[in-house]
């Protein structure tokens, strides 16, 4: 069984580390954002994080269930950076684009985390709040539940799976990034016509979009795309929001 974690005040109460350390949940997921920046995944044990804290690595665990646990938590972290100093302006599409970028944004100043995390369902109170905010974005916006829910699902996998797809091209050594965005021009740039008539044409544009991210403009056809079906049947927002109000109120007394 995991051995069960030391409530905060009880955490408080114990002696500082050698160096006069007082140990917190967010000073051990701050060192070990550093230490995953520093020497990637592989470089983050317990052991390793108890000699960065100089604790002993059995501390942790009063901290955090297992090293997994920790991982979740260095997760939620990354989500609290992403909706720190966000307030909803109440208009859906800006609103969800902010979010969207932020949560990308910081996903990928901290590429080895990210690979860590993206694909983790945390449970943590910021991964709450940030799902919390984006389901009322979508349900104030006149969205009923299903299609809040269908949204919800696209935005934020969307989101993550961009997060995860920059931060792996982050991550690799620098020669190897370099090598990789350089054959969009030794290679793409070269190809002949006869051969390759569409890449020949698109190269000129290739070569400088393909070495940025792909997330703002997938993140606006999304935005398009979730409109798109309510302008292609007519409808306006006004009727649309109404419709959405009136299914409410039967969701609330059925």
């Amino acid at each position: 069984m995991p051995k069960p974690v030391v409530p905060e005040e009880r955490r408080r109460r114990r002696r500082p580390t050698k160096s006069g350390t007082v140990l917190s949940e967010r000073l051990i997921v701050e060192t070990a954002l550093r230490m995953l920046r520093e020497h990637g995944s592989s470089g983050l044990t317990a052991r390793r994080l108890g000699l960065a804290l100089d604790a002993d690595p059995s501390t942790l665990y009063r901290y955090f269930r297992s090293m997994d646990d920790l991982t979740l938590a260095i997760g939620d972290a990354l989500i609290g950076r992403a909706l720190q100093g966000w307030e909803p302006t109440g208009e859906w599409r800006a609103d969800l684009r902010a979010v969207g970028l932020r949560i990308h944004a910081a996903y990928v100043a901290h590429p080895q985390a990210a690979l860590l995390t993206t694909s983790r369902v945390t449970g943590r109170p910021n991964e709450l709040a940030a799902d919390e905010a984006v389901l009322d974005i979508l349900r104030n916006a006149g969205f009923s539940l299903p299609e809040t829910v269908r949204i919800y699902h696209a935005f934020i996998d969307q989101t993550l799976a961009f997060a995860a797809l920059d931060a792996a091209s982050l991550a690799l050594p620098p020669a190897s990034l370099d090598a990789d965005e350089d054959k969009w021009h030794t290679t793409y740039a070269h190809l002949p016509a006869a051969s390759y008539p569409r890449i020949a044409e698109a190269a000129p544009l290739l070569a400088p979009r393909m070495v940025t991210s792909a997330y703002p403009t997938a993140l606006e056809l999304l935005l398009a795309g979730v409109v798109a079906p309510f302008r292609g049947a007519g409808n306006c927002a006004t009727s649309h929001n109404k419709a959405a109000a009136a299914e409410r109120h039967k969701e609330a007394h059925s």
